[in-house]
């Protein structure tokens, strides 16, 4: 089975960025073991204007085709007819399906490749020790972050756009658990243009800038956000009510949002 998304609300980024997530089966596992995925940006989704970024879009609709997690392979099996319906349908629909199929196709095989690598893996190591280093990776991320928390004192920061908007934070640090509370309380509610973020786009950016303060060479992974809480206003502009536009959240507001947190720490 492979899955597909684009949805900014259910873990989306803006609608030209499609996710392709394939379940890893083991002999002698009935539940997946692992997941392996790929993000793809697609030439065009749909939406106003041709390359799925309109300038002036004012509702998710105007941007192109969502994709709420959707079963692209069913049992090995292409559900190439039912993708392309659904590419073509809405008020806006893709311009070029067949270009999508064959970008999709390309990325159901990087995850094919992804799953033969971590069968080999656990063939070679065995399925103990391969969970037991992924658990390792995040626990050292984690202590890593946390060692840096230590060192950083409370602060706040406001950072005005250009449209009007801005983006708040405040950082509240916990010495003594060695975690800090991110809070985007005072952010602009969402607006009636396309800059507004989804949830997805702004904790990718506090796990960014979290990475980037730890000075050693450890890869990006979900270990970084373990010491942290992040709270972000329903209805803000950084976790907008569907439906929202936000294709330029992804490009431009995500900036935006590290810029305000460097200001903060």
């Amino acid at each position: 089975d492979v899955f597909v998304l684009n949805d900014p609300y259910h873990g989306g980024t803006h609608l030209p960025d499609i996710t392709v997530i394939t379940p890893v089966y083991l002999d002698g596992h009935a539940e997946p073991v692992f997941y392996v995925g790929s993000r793809g940006h697609h030439a065009d989704v749909g939406g106003l204007t041709p390359g799925s970024m309109p300038p002036f879009s004012t509702r998710i609709e105007e941007e192109g085709v969502q994709i709420n997690n959707v079963k692209l392979v069913d049992a090995g099996h292409l559900r190439e007819a039912e993708m392309v319906a659904l590419l073509q349908s809405g008020e806006y629909p893709s311009r070029n399906p067949a270009q999508n199929m064959a970008d999709l196709k390309a990325q159901i095989a990087a995850n094919e490749k992804g799953l033969q690598e971590l069968r080999k893996m656990v063939a070679q190591f065995g399925l103990e020790v391969v969970l037991a280093y992924m658990n390792h990776v995040q626990d050292n991320a984690e202590e890593s972050v946390r060692r840096v928390i230590t060192r950083l004192k409370d602060g706040a920061f406001t950072l005005p756009l250009d449209n009007g908007a801005q983006i708040q934070v405040t950082i509240r640090v916990n010495t003594a658990e060695r975690s800090a509370e991110i809070d985007f309380s005072g952010t602009s509610a969402q607006q009636a243009n396309n800059f507004n973020a989804p949830t997805a786009v702004c904790m990718a950016a506090v796990l960014y800038v979290f990475r980037t303060l730890v000075d050693d060479d450890i890869p990006l992974n979900a270990g970084c956000l373990k010491p942290l809480k992040v709270i972000i206003p329903a209805g803000s502009m950084l976790n907008p009510n569907p439906p929202a536009s936000v294709v330029a959240g992804n490009v431009e507001t995500s900036t935006c949002i590290t810029n305000a947190l460097y200001g903060a720490l």
